[in-house]
């Protein structure tokens, strides 16, 4: 039997129904369900609480991309499937509409792999933040760090080293640094490339630059990128929306492709262009 972990969006009712519909089955077939403890109440059946879902066997995220997010933080880097219940406004990242969900959850735990449902590996970045020197808790980000001025009407001087090497000081109001996944979140916002999420790249893309260099750039996985703070003017750090420190001159940003995944369940050919089209209403002619 199966240790099945539920996030879930806690300010939307049909993430918590189709929730209970999930844990009632999964309970009465015994398998073992596991929430957070500020969603137990959520749920409406008997569940385990927990802190994290790193030792779970599956991880049902029940939310938009958000909670696709916050899901991926909450497995801590490990390879825990994740099913994507799109209980949101975009969608980019789940696979499985609320109608859906109780049997894609019955297929993995019943099915074989690569025949009702496959694994698609989503890069990850690793990111550390150092004060002065002092070295912060190290950070996974699925789609972007971002490195952002602190203050309204001043832009923000960062050094950018790329591969160990000095590349540029940026003049702007701040900097994205992304996986493919995050292309089509706030680096895209900025005009940044999109990248196929099968791509092991870094995106780097600048945010209201004001120099004559604008572009973004598409970097090999293997090239760590470091950002310093230069000058006197303190940026926000945030790692996939979620704020994680405050840097003052000498603070940096140590970015590189983690070694760990994001591992989604699939259960139908996934095209992503044509995700893509179906999100922007593009047509055929």
């Amino acid at each position: 039997m199966s240790r099945i972990g539920l996030a879930i969006h806690r300010f939307r009712d049909d993430a918590a129904t189709t929730a209970k519909a999930i844990a009632e089955w999964a309970l009465s077939t015994g398998h073992t369900v596991c929430v957070l403890n500020d969603d137990a109440a959520t749920v409406g059946v008997p569940v385990q609480t927990v802190n994290t879902f790193a030792d779970v066997d599956l991880l049902v995220a029940l939310g938009g991309d958000g909670t696709m997010l916050r899901a991926v933080q909450l497995v801590g880097g490990h390879p825990v499937p994740i099913i994507g219940v799109n209980i949101g406004l975009l969608g980019y990242l789940t696979s499985v509409e609320p109608d859906h969900a109780l049997l894609a959850v019955q297929k993995w735990c019943m099915g074989n792999c690569d025949v009702d449902y496959s694994y698609e590996d989503r890069m990850l970045l690793e990111v550390v933040v150092s004060v002065d020197g002092s070295t912060t808790n190290r950070h996974l980000a699925l789609n972007e760090v971002v490195i952002e001025k602190s203050g309204p009407g001043h832009t923000v001087r960062l050094g950018v080293h790329i591969d160990g090497a000095p590349f540029t000081t940026y003049a702007a109001d701040g900097l994205i640094i992304a996986t493919p996944t995050g292309s089509t979140a706030y680096a895209m916002s900025v005009r940044g490339p999109i990248l196929s999420p099968r791509l092991r790249a870094v995106l780097l893309a600048p945010v209201s630059p004001h120099m004559l260099f604008d572009r973004s750039l598409v970097l090999d996985a293997a090239e760590p990128v470091r950002v310093d703070v230069l000058g006197y003017r303190g940026v926000n750090v945030a790692i996939d929306g979620t704020p994680v420190g405050e840097l003052s001159e000498n603070g940096c940003v140590d970015v590189r492709a983690a070694s760990q995944v994001a591992r989604f369940v699939t259960f139908e050919d996934r095209h992503f262009h044509q995700i893509l089209k179906s999100k922007f209403g593009l047509s055929d002619r």
